[in-house]
């Protein structure tokens, strides 16, 4: 073994380490190339390491002898942004199918809600509306909704009589009151256009003056959107439309004049037939409110509901047809009107009619749509 000769002093000594020999200084920043043992006899050398300090650099042949460890290359600028692209999409796509999911949440909340209101009498049930340019005009009101009134035409033991309906659906279901086609042995049903139509009562309620009728082998016809008549308030315009006397398709108009009035009815059609008067196949129905008796005697049998008062000309015949708001939606359906000769008591009266005063009255919307369902089911609740 070849001793190196140093001079003393020329190399600094280092503590030792726990083996009583001097210790070599601690190993720099970077491991020198050492050989690697592989057997007795045997001995490889490793690639040297690239300039960059990383061990399996660009060079892949490494000589004769190997490689030193692999290393993971370090992923390039471009392969980052490849890898941040998606997932800024997959953002972006979240949050649309998020947006989306929310609309959807909101139009099946915004269906389940409507049906669960008109179950209560609340909410809006869609049909013909006016177009925007029109909204807020009679004529406007009186042109989108007046395919959607029918002239009823009932026969009964008593005689004939005419009053108004509201096409509810596309195949002839008819909204009108019980009073218009009770005691009927037949129905005759007259379009705006003049079309003519053989009609069969389905249900009727005769506590809420309420019927419902179905035209023969109809389809395609307009209807009527029914509207919310909570949301009613007084002084609102209103439009009211029918066939007084038998004068088909009568628009007239007027504003609500007050809510909630108790108007009391006869249940039975044939009540106060002989006190009431024959004009044009118009029927005065005789009715109650404020304790009086108008149009003729009411019978005994009676029910009360609560109704709009509105100012709008009502006269016979009126009766089952809409009180319509100015966005062209039914919020009432005509039921009861003062006529001024036919009143108890009143002066200067003579056999004639005097035609409307400006005293009408409306079942709301709501009772009716709180009640289809049992008029379906062919009965009332």
């Amino acid at each position: 073994m070849t001793e190196s000769q140093r001079p003393s002093g020329e190399y600094p000594m280092y503590p030792s380490y726990g083996n009583g020999d001097a210790a070599y200084p601690p190993p720099p920043s970077y491991q020198p190339v050492q050989p690697v043992p592989m057997g007795p006899g045997t001995t490889v050398w490793p690639a040297p390491a690239p300039a960059d300090g990383h061990a399996g650099g660009g060079d892949q042949g490494g000589g004769p002898y190997g490689h030193g460890l692999p290393q993971s290359p370090a992923e390039p600028p471009a392969a980052r942004r490849r890898v941040r692209k998606p997932v800024a999409l997959l953002a972006a796509v979240a949050i649309a199918a998020a947006i989306v999911g929310g609309g959807t949440a909101t139009v099946i909340g915004k269906l389940t809600g409507d049906t669960a209101a008109t179950a209560a009498g609340g909410g809006v049930i869609p049909g013909t509306t006016v177009s925007q340019s029109s909204k807020g005009t009679v004529a406007g009101v009186a042109a989108a909704l007046s395919p959607t009134i029918v002239e009823i035409g009932a026969t009964s033991t008593a005689g004939q009589s005419t009053g108004s309906g509201v096409v509810i659906t596309s195949d002839g279901e008819i909204v009108t009151n019980n009073h218009v086609v009770a005691g009927a042995t037949a129905i005759k049903v007259t379009l705006s256009t003049g079309k003519t139509y053989t009609a069969d009562v389905v249900g009727t309620d005769a506590d809420k003056d309420l019927a419902l009728i179905k035209l023969q082998g109809a389809s395609g016809l307009k209807t009527a959107t029914l509207g919310d008549s909570s949301q009613v308030a007084v002084g609102d315009e209103v439009v009211a439309i029918g066939s007084p006397e038998g004068l088909t398709g009568t628009v007239t108009s007027g504003i609500v004049s007050a809510l909630d009035r108790d108007v009391t009815v006869a249940k039975d059609g044939d009540s106060g037939q002989d006190q009431s008067q024959q004009q044009g196949g118009g029927r005065q129905w005789p009715f109650e409110f404020g304790g009086q008796q108008f149009n003729g005697d009411t019978g005994e049998s009676t029910t009360t509901y609560k109704a709009i008062q509105t100012d709008a000309s009502l006269n016979p015949g009126n009766s089952g047809g809409a009180l319509i708001n100015m966005n062209g939606e039914i919020i009432g359906i005509n039921s009861a009107m003062y006529s001024a000769s036919s009143a108890s008591g009143s002066s200067g009266s003579s056999g004639s009619s005097a035609g409307s005063v400006g005293l009408g009255f409306a079942i709301p919307v709501n009772t009716l749509k709180a009640d289809l369902d049992a008029l379906r089911a062919g009965n009332g609740s």
